[in-house]
């Protein structure tokens, strides 16, 4: 089914924001200061396999970026991969929120059934003399990969304080309390994949930003390390995860997993404050929840949708995202469920890592906010006048409904309605209808405002 228009900018709008920090966390030379901000993870869960995709909105020189993130188990090399930036932005494009626009009918057309269509040698030497180095520390490289632009280390320590001055002592300022975090991850027996910027490649590659590197493991543990993303944080961290599995969608075990406000009438103005309403939406949401709880915000099988964003994802990108079984064609029924679950946290709200689970739930959901026209055209008829009685009640309710979702006063709202042009042109088709209904919204707004 098609709909007249959907439109889906919150990715741009997130994009653009300031940086912040990741699931694992920033380590910089010098006196650098790395954060990102609305990062993004897509996990694919088959089984005990999770394929694992990391994007990072870094800002700063590549030769000043490193990732350092726990990971359940040893790495291999060809678990380790570079993909596309267009992956991640198009499932997060596919399942970003949205609004969804109708036009009121005729009122004076006779009733019948209307169907509205909505419209990714001295090298080795060293090498040795950097494991020797790591051996006194307690810290054992287990592994060392180029990747792309990446130089790869998989690391494991006996305690943290080994591992926190290893990191130091090659070149890199550890953010104040990251010792605390590292040990109790290496009390599970975690150990750490820590990625770097290899300027030489970086350059022959010709990427303009760095691409999200994907790892792939099978482990019992379907989990996602967040509190290293606490560690140099600035502020309440952002982060979209974004789920891909075979029957249903994942929530958290640990935490309470909540559905973002969604299907609710809003103003027309919104359409042109769309960032500001959904920042402010969100905000409000997660007050209301006491700050921990997690959004989910969408949850659909990526082989339709409706209204639709974005294009479904293809079987070839799914599986590129780590859904394997998207490309068997024994198993195209199965189809790839998508979940996105959005959370903002912080050390004290978040205190633990994220705990998911596939739920097998396949009952549909997204954030969807609807903008409804008024009819413009001649309209002649007894029920002409109650659908105008009609229109002032619905207007007074999309404004005390878009107060209640973010905040905003009621006052503040009425008067950008008044003042936005949701009145039609001069143009209108029958301007006598329009000023005799404008009259009216006049007298109500002036009662409403005071």
């Amino acid at each position: 089914m098609k709909f007249w228009h959907s439109l889906a900018p919150l990715a741009a709008v997130l994009i653009a924001a300031p940086a912040h920090a990741f699931c694992g966390f920033y380590v910089a030379k010098a006196d650098s200061r790395l954060f990102n901000h609305a990062s993004k993870v897509v996990l694919a869960r088959e089984g005990q396999r999770t394929v694992v995709t990391m994007a990072a909105d870094y800002e700063g020189a590549p030769s000043d970026f490193a990732m350092v993130v726990p990971v359940p188990t040893f790495i291999r090399r060809d678990q380790i991969r570079v993909v596309d930036p267009a992956l991640i932005e198009h499932v997060d494009n596919y399942s970003a929120p949205r609004l969804v626009e109708y036009f009121d009918p005729d009122p004076c057309a006779p009733m019948m059934e209307r169907e509205y269509a909505p419209q990714a040698g001295a090298r080795d030497e060293i090498a040795v003399t950097a494991r020797r180095m790591a051996k006194a520390l307690g810290v054992t490289i287990e592994a060392r990969y180029e990747v792309g632009e990446y130089d790869i280390l998989i690391l494991s320590a006996k305690q943290s304080a080994g591992l926190v001055t290893w990191l130091t002592e090659n070149g890199y300022r550890m953010p104040p309390g990251a010792a605390e975090v590292v040990g109790s991850y290496l009390r599970q027996n975690m150990k750490f994949f820590v990625a770097r910027v290899n300027l030489k490649r970086h350059r022959a590659e010709g990427a303009e930003r760095l691409r999200p590197l994907q790892i792939d493991y099978v482990h019992r543990k379907f989990m996602l390390p967040i509190r290293l993303g606490t560690v140099n944080a600035n502020g309440p961290q952002e982060l979209f995860v974004f789920t891909l599995t075979r029957r249903g969608r994942v929530e958290t075990t640990n935490y309470r997993t909540v559905k973002l406000p969604s299907d609710m009438d809003v103003p027309i103005f919104v359409k042109d404050r769309f960032p500001a309403f959904y920042r402010a939406m969100f905000s409000r949401a997660v007050q209301r929840q006491g700050g921990n709880a997690i959004f989910l915000e969408y949850a659909w099988d990526s082989r339709s949708c409706d209204p639709c964003s974005a294009e479904p994802l293809s079987p070839e990108e799914s599986a590129k995202l780590g859904a394997a079984w998207a490309m068997r064609d024994e198993d195209r029924d199965d189809g790839v469920f998508v979940t996105r679950l959005h959370v903002r946290y912080t050390r004290a709200t978040f205190p633990e890592d994220l705990v998911l689970q596939e739920t097998g739930d396949e009952e549909t959901f997204q954030g969807r906010y609807v903008l409804r026209h008024p009819f413009t055209g001649p309209a002649r008829c007894p029920q002409a006048s109650a659908y105008q009685d009609e229109l002032v009640e619905r207007w007074d309710r999309d404004a005390r409904t878009l107060a209640s979702l973010t905040g905003w006063r009621v006052g503040d709202i009425k008067a950008k309605m008044r003042n936005s042009g949701q009145r039609p042109s001069a143009a209108s088709a029958a301007p006598s209808w329009w000023d005799s209904l404008w009259a009216a919204i006049r007298i109500s707004w002036a009662s409403w405002l005071g």
